[in-house]
């Protein structure tokens, strides 16, 4: 069974300075790179991702934030989502949300960090609430 989901870029960037295997935000990037999750993205989304993962603080290699870039395009679905109007405590997290809203028929999830920034839903959830959500459907 496949599993949709925006991956908010906190995620991605705890996975990647994780020096534990078994954290579970390495097991959502993992499971992104095993087709085990299937990303849902805009182009926005890329960009934020591009932009946040980039910066010097991070130290992230350019060839480390070009495979997850080629990653989430190749096993990725783009979504073009239509305007929620729903308003959030940091607008600029509306994207993510308006993209798992536009495939809620798929039974997406957004999965993030920082629920705090989103409306209480029970599709937006922990990185180890995605895995387990992925060991059920197993």
């Amino acid at each position: 069974m496949k599993v949709y989901a925006v991956i908010d870029t906190n995620v991605f960037v705890s996975a990647l300075l994780s020096k534990n295997a078994d954290a579970a935000t390495v097991q959502v990037f993992d499971a992104v790179m095993d087709g085990e999750i299937t990303p849902l993205y805009h182009e926005d989304i890329l960009r934020e991702y591009e932009e946040v993962l980039g910066r010097d603080k991070f130290h992230f290699l350019d060839e480390t934030i070009q495979l997850l870039l080629n990653a989430v395009k190749r096993y990725g679905i783009r979504v073009y989502p239509q305007p929620t109007g729903e308003l959030l405590a940091d607008m600029d997290d509306l994207i993510f949300y308006e993209v798992v809203m536009e495939k809620r028929e798929d039974d997406a999830y957004l999965v993030t960090g920082n629920q705090k920034h989103y409306p209480v839903r029970d599709f937006i959830v922990t990185p180890a609430e995605m895995m387990e959500i992925i060991r059920k459907e197993a």
